[in-house]
């Protein structure tokens, strides 16, 4: 059978550790073959992010149109905007398609770096709307009202649990009209954690290109996360990158 295809649309990490590579990097471990559309390019590592130029709209249409137009899309991650009009431009693009996308709704990086402002976050509406999950992590979901909020909406949503405090760490999928399923596990004391929500959330991408329902697509999917983490190699000074090429799925 011919992987599934999976369209990465998120920013360039120069590190490897996040953003495009880590998309690229997971989708591979998982079977899939991964595709791109770069919103922006940025210096990073794992002390933090020194610059960032967001490309064009147009050239983030274009990279999109590129794909789906030849080689085809059977799920869709979404990390890294950089504006408004890039939100805009994705939006249109994934409504005319009809597959899974899971929506990473990224606002900070790993090391506290800001990487959306208060008018590319208020665009992130019409992408909640039209994704199959969104997966706010801990500051993310309260800048987008809570559960409260995001009940409102009327969503699918994860609500990732890495950042709180304690020894157990526990992601809230909540579904509408369904009681949250809360999945808990033992925290992995670890500072090579740069990289985790986007690992995450082409991994989901990718277990629900292969057909697997969302529940168990969010379950596999923190598992192969937990093995990337225990195999972490080590690298930089400060949050470093996953092992991906070691972790399983």
């Amino acid at each position: 059978m011919a992987p599934p295809r999976i369209l990465s649309i998120a920013g360039s990490d120069s590190s490897g550790g996040a953003g495009i590579q880590a998309d690229i990097k997971t989708i591979t471990m998982l079977g899939g073959y991964a595709m791109t559309a770069i919103t922006a390019i940025t210096a990073q590592n794992t002390l933090g992010v020194t610059a960032v130029e967001v490309l064009s709209p147009d050239l983030i249409g274009a990279q999109i149109d590129a794909c789906t137009s030849d080689i085809g899309v059977d799920a869709v991650k979404i990390g890294m905007l950089g504006s408004p009009a890039i939100a805009a431009v994705v939006a249109e693009r994934l409504e005319a398609l009809s597959v899974p996308v899971v929506f990473d709704p990224v606002m900070i990086a790993t090391s506290g770096a800001a990487l959306a402002d208060a008018e590319t976050i208020a665009a992130f509406e019409r992408l909640m709307r039209l994704a199959t999950l969104t997966t706010p992590n801990v500051p993310e979901l309260e800048a987008l009202g809570g559960h409260e909020g995001m009940a409102a909406r009327g969503i699918a949503y994860l609500a990732k649990g890495g950042d709180a405090e304690g020894e157990r760490v526990e992601d809230m999928l909540c579904l509408p009209g369904a009681e949250p399923h809360v999945m808990a596990a033992t925290r992995i004391h670890t500072r090579h954690t740069h990289g985790t929500g986007c690992t995450l959330s082409s991994a989901i991408a990718t277990y629900l290109a292969r057909g697997l329902e969302l529940p168990e697509a969010v379950d596999r999917a923190r598992l192969f996360v937990r093995s990337a983490l225990r195999a972490a190699p080590g690298f930089g000074a400060g949050s470093g990158p996953l092992g991906h090429t070691e972790a399983r799925g």
